[in-house]
């Protein structure tokens, strides 16, 4: 077959420069170019058109997600062209065309399937910069009233000749209990609720997320509620009793950014949390939690810092320490 010339919609006008990387795909034994031109006609056109110049071409067509491209090859045919039409040699032509078929074929693939996995990449890059935008925002917001509050509260209770310190003592050790109970309200509540008649809200933390939130965001809210309530009734009120409503509204608020920064970010990698990855007790925590979401406990555990004290009592105290064991490899491989 003589081969004139070659050309494409991507500006490329040189035979070798369109059909070099096709013939790679396949490598036919001893064929002449000329041959390996018209097998790779024959298997992806299968319809020739002859333009006005007296040239016959082929268009090869791959989508990808709706966009279509396309690569055209067109050449000159002369008498000898003809004479590869044979009978003799269809069969020869046609697993040869199948077979450089088929490698084209699973090559389109393997580029549709890169550009898949780049898109996906960029979506969940773009999902932690949301996140952890608006989990820095509102720490940093949260954190400054939190501390500003303190600071004027107890700045304002000994302004006055006698110190409060039933008061101040009340408040402190409110806000302790405060964070501790909430471990044990956070561990019922997801059991008792958020597994039970809120599941139609919490399902959407067991499955894949798709965007940077999702529905099961809403309890930190309504968990927020209370404690900006009872901070605000102690804040702005004298006495034993706002003292101590200013403490549980302080420990509530302590426990929701502890639970953020190690369920969201160390657990679930919503966003960066620097050393907090390093500190081991935590990693044994998000092992734990880990398992809870494999169900291998029939759900347990359902709290979040006292998770391992939790496995080791329905004896997934060998589960735990093999997750826990290769995270603490990972890290000592990352250090």
């Amino acid at each position: 077959m003589g081969l004139r010339s070659v050309s494409s919609p991507c500006g490329l006008s040189k035979c070798d420069s369109i059909l070099s990387p096709l013939l790679s795909l396949t490598k036919p034994a001893a064929a002449p170019l000329g041959r390996a031109v018209y097998c790779y006609y024959l298997s992806l056109s299968r319809v020739s058109l002859v333009n006005r110049n007296g040239f016959r071409s082929a268009r090869v067509f791959s989508r990808f997600r709706g966009r279509r491209e396309v690569l055209s090859l067109v050449f000159a045919s002369t008498e000898k062209s003809q004479q590869l039409e044979t009978k003799s040699e269809s069969i020869e032509d046609d697993v040869s065309a199948t077979d450089f078929a088929d490698s084209l074929s699973s090559r389109v693939d393997e580029i549709e399937n890169k550009r898949e996995w780049d898109k996906r990449a960029a979506t969940r890059k773009a999902e932690r910069h949301a996140y952890f935008f608006a989990a820095v925002a509102s720490s940093v917001g949260i954190i400054s009233m939190t501390a500003a509050a303190v600071y004027y509260r107890f700045v304002w209770q000994m302004q006055g000749a006698e110190i409060p310190y039933t008061e101040i003592f009340g408040t402190f050790a409110l806000a302790v209990g405060a964070t501790v109970g909430m471990e044990f309200w956070a561990r019922w509540a997801h059991r008792a609720l958020w597994h039970a008649s809120l599941w139609h809200m919490h399902e959407s933390h067991h499955r894949p997320r798709e965007g940077p939130f999702e529905l099961n965001d809403v309890f930190a809210i309504i968990n927020a509620v209370p404690a900006i309530a009872l901070m605000a009734y102690g804040f702005f009120n004298k006495g034993l009793v706002p003292g101590l409503c200013f403490g549980a509204g302080l420990g509530i608020t302590v426990f929701g950014m502890a639970y953020m920064f190690v369920h969201d970010g160390l657990v679930h990698r919503r966003f960066p949390v620097g050393p907090i990855a390093d500190v081991p007790y935590l990693l044994k925590v998000a092992a734990a939690h880990q398992l809870h979401h494999a169900d291998k406990f029939n759900g347990v555990p359902y709290g979040l810092f006292l998770g391992p004290k939790e496995l080791e009592e329905v004896g997934g105290h060998d589960e735990l320490e093999k997750l826990f064991n290769s995270k603490m490899k990972g890290l000592q491989k990352h250090q």
